[in-house]
């Protein structure tokens, strides 16, 4: 622990369903949600209009549909936000040299290392003038936690959502954890919360005051040691610059073992939804799929598969886990199910569809295609030619919020599409909100285009953090968004 809050936590609000109200002037303040749009979809991210009807990220995307039928429903576009990543990213590399980044939307910073900060009041002017020039540069907001741990700027940040900033006083960490549940600490899921509660403790005190011995005892010695430390607000872990994740996984652990091959076989491709929205959340790909399977007697199966080139699409690594699947004996039961993807790269396979249908091939299922020669494949007959008919091109697919670019009408983008028809709204994110037309999906004036930058003309923070230029100040923050003490 630090005897000054000199570790910063930035958590973007909503980022990606933020990122696309910028871009959209008709969706601002209406509930938006980003993720799948197929059957097996799941929510990556609703903006906190559509989190008032109960929709949260990792949801089925049908779910969130009975949620908030009249809310937005959007594919994700990476490249935008990796685009706003990069800006939020070089501006938390002026802060310091030891900038930890989580995912596309979140990171670590030891001020401490950068010479910026070395007591609470600079850490806190700091911590302000970032959230100005974020907004500033992207035309989002991001939330600021400060405290002298990582486990505890974290929290701090979790606390000022959204669009504010926390400082925790070192000192202070033990009477701020007391109350809160025990699932604020790091390493406490829905298990591990469940088998505490059912022995009677359920807030951060509670184990506090249960001691190491007794945590222990339930937990095991790793996991009860590290948790009564948390729970006295101890965290020594460093800021660690050029974080290399080697793998992301996902796993979850089944109150009641599963019997149901059908059920079973769901839940896998459910975990390698999740685990590909992480993947991407983390902007890196991977070229190996994971499956591991504890059964009823405690037995772990692990089993793998290794791709033609790394992927982040969630249709290959869902098939793949399923292939997977396929190996292992769930007789007698399984208790728990994870899907990981190692091997992992900065970039993507191109030819995705061309992988699946190899991987199919490869493991002969139905409707895979034979090669050339192949047995079984039919041959032409000598002698004249058969004349082929030309083949249509496929229609083109316009995924709802992708955008666009017409001819006649210019930049918009997609509200939805279907029936041979596309309906897009044209508007920019500096215009106001525009109309809506309609057009057949394979109108020749209309074309895919490369999304927009949010901000027209983003602010000049090379003189940043020496100092911050009084024009960026901005208006008063918005009721419930201020700093907090």
């Amino acid at each position: 622990m630090r005897a000054a809050p000199t570790i910063l936590h930035l958590d973007m609000d909503a980022f990606y369903a933020s990122a696309e109200q910028a871009a959209k002037p008709s969706l601002r303040g209406k509930p938006v949600v980003v993720g799948g749009l197929g059957m097996r979809g799941v929510v990556a991210t609703a903006s906190y209009e559509a989190r008032r009807f109960g929709v949260h990220s990792a949801m089925p995307m049908a779910q969130a549909r009975r949620l908030a039928p009249n809310a937005a429903y959007l594919v994700p576009r990476f490249p935008l936000y990796r685009t706003v990543s990069d800006q939020v990213m070089a501006l938390l590399g002026r802060l310091s040299p030891l900038v930890e980044p989580l995912s596309l939307d979140e990171a670590f910073v030891d001020l401490e290392a950068g010479g910026t900060a070395d007591d609470s009041a600079s850490a806190r002017l700091i911590g302000e003038q970032l959230r100005t020039l974020i907004r500033g540069v992207t035309g989002l907001s991001g939330s600021v936690g400060l405290a002298g741990s990582k486990m505890l700027a974290k929290i701090a940040s979790e606390e000022a959502k959204p669009d504010g900033l926390m400082l925790i006083e070192p000192g202070t960490e033990r009477e701020l954890l007391a109350p809160m549940p025990v699932r604020i600490l790091p390493g406490v899921g829905p298990a591990t919360g469940d088998h505490l509660r059912r022995a009677g403790m359920t807030v951060v005190q509670d184990l506090a005051e249960a001691g190491e011995a007794e945590l222990v005892r339930l937990l095991g010695k790793a996991h009860g040691v590290a948790l009564y430390r948390m729970a006295l607000g101890h965290d020594d872990r460093p800021v660690v610059a050029e974080r290399d994740a080697k793998s992301v996984s996902v796993e979850d652990t089944f109150d009641v073992d599963l019997h149901d091959r059908v059920r079973i076989r769901t839940e896998v491709e459910r975990l390698a939804d999740r685990c590909v929205h992480r993947l991407r959340g983390a902007g890196r790909s991977g070229r190996t799929v994971v499956l591991k399977v504890r059964r009823y007697d405690f037995s772990t199966l692990t089993r793998s598969e290794t791709l033609r080139g790394p992927t982040d699409d969630p249709t290959v690594v869902r098939e793949a886990a399923a292939r997977l699947l396929e190996a292992v004996d769930t007789t007698g039961g399984v208790r728990l199910l994870g899907v990981g993807v190692t091997g992992l790269a900065d970039y993507t396979q191109e030819d995705l569809f061309a992988q699946a249908a190899d991987a199919s091939q490869a493991a002969g299922l139905p409707g895979a295609a034979s090669p050339p020669g192949a047995a079984g494949a039919e041959e032409e007959p000598a002698g004249e030619p058969v004349r082929q008919e030309p083949v249509p091109p496929p229609s083109r697919q316009w995924p709802a919020g992708t955008d666009v670019r017409h001819g006649t009408h210019g930049r918009g983008w997609v509200q939805g599409s279907g029936v041979g028809r596309v309906t897009v709204r044209f508007e920019e994110p500096h215009t106001p909100p525009g109309r809506v037309r309609t057009f057949r999906v394979d109108d020749p004036e209309l074309h895919p285009a490369d999304p927009l930058p949010l901000v027209r003309d983003p602010v000049d923070y090379s003189s940043w953090p020496a100092s911050l230029p009084k024009s960026l100040s901005g208006p008063a923050p918005p009721e419930g968004a201020a700093s907090r003490p």
